[in-house]
């Protein structure tokens, strides 16, 4: 019988430490003032209010977002936000943020906490260190979409651009649709789903992580090579998907699994001539 440790372990939850600082944090319960930031925002998720940002400046509507949290708006509605770039950047708090429209480059990076909606498009890099919290877009997604993402749920609902999950550290990310070339570039923790077909290289370079894809995969990268995908993938598939109102075409159980071959590992170690078939 599997034992709870084994069944993360297949499941991509890793306890092999990579070299350098470690990235683990530990907390006690009684230092209930580490679990927020000291600068957090105290809001009433049933608190709603909307602007329309149409004629406004970038740096005017993330300021106008900070003082509707400021003032305990907990659920934030932006209309019109007009392929703007970097909106809904930093915010390191609990928050329902909605934006009706679409968003331009860098759109809700470098976020700890909020649950974002996007009904229409984003560009590129949307969601770029992303902490945790979600990210649940409607239509389509640019490239690098999820870049050194490290903790939540990071959702796009269409296709997406080349280089989705390049450098992730965690979290999870769902495509609906396609994604591009080099796919997972890099990859060293988390699990990426991808509903559609991938583009060339998927996992090139993957350190560790998993990359479920339910569609045709036109290449693999370095060192990136199918897994065995278990009961318990399945199940845990199906059951994300189901957060966000999707499923596998064919079947959680069908879908691919890609896995990191680990020969880079210690690649630092091996031979010249070991380098190049590795490479």
């Amino acid at each position: 019988m599997a034992t709870l440790e084994q069944n993360s372990f297949d499941q991509g939850l890793h306890s092999e430490q990579l070299r350098g600082r470690t990235q683990q944090v530990f907390f006690s319960s009684e230092e209930e003032e580490n679990f927020l930031y000291p600068y957090a925002y105290e809001v009433d998720l049933g608190n709603r209010a909307e602007f329309d940002a149409a004629e406004m400046e970038i740096s005017a509507i993330n300021k106008k977002i900070r003082e509707l949290m400021q003032r305990g708006h907990g659920h934030i509605v932006v209309k019109n936000p007009s392929a703007k770039h970097s909106l809904g950047v930093g915010i390191l708090n609990r928050l329902n943020l909605d934006f009706e429209g679409s968003l331009g480059y860098f759109g809700v990076g470098l976020i700890d906490g909020p649950n974002v909606r996007i009904s229409g498009r984003v560009g590129w890099s949307c969601a770029e260190n992303m902490m945790s919290g979600t990210v649940v877009i409607e239509n389509n997604a640019g490239s690098t979409f999820g870049a050194a993402i490290r903790g939540g749920d990071l959702v796009c609902k269409g296709d997406v651009g080349s280089r989705t999950g390049i450098d992730q550290k965690g979290g999870t990310i769902i495509v609906g649709g396609r994604t591009g070339a080099f796919s997972g570039f890099m990859m060293q923790r988390g699990r990426m789903i991808v509903l559609g077909d991938a583009g060339k290289n998927l996992g090139d370079s993957m350190y560790d992580g998993t990359i479920f894809v339910g569609g045709e995969i036109e290449s693999l990268g370095v060192d990136a090579v199918p897994g065995e995908l278990s009961d318990l993938d399945a199940a845990w598939i199906e059951r994300k998907l189901e957060l966000y109102g999707l499923e596998a075409s064919n079947g959680a159980a069908n879908m691919k699994k890609i896995v990191a071959g680990r020969q880079l590992w210690n690649y630092d170690n091996l031979e010249p001539s070991e380098k190049k078939i590795v490479l």
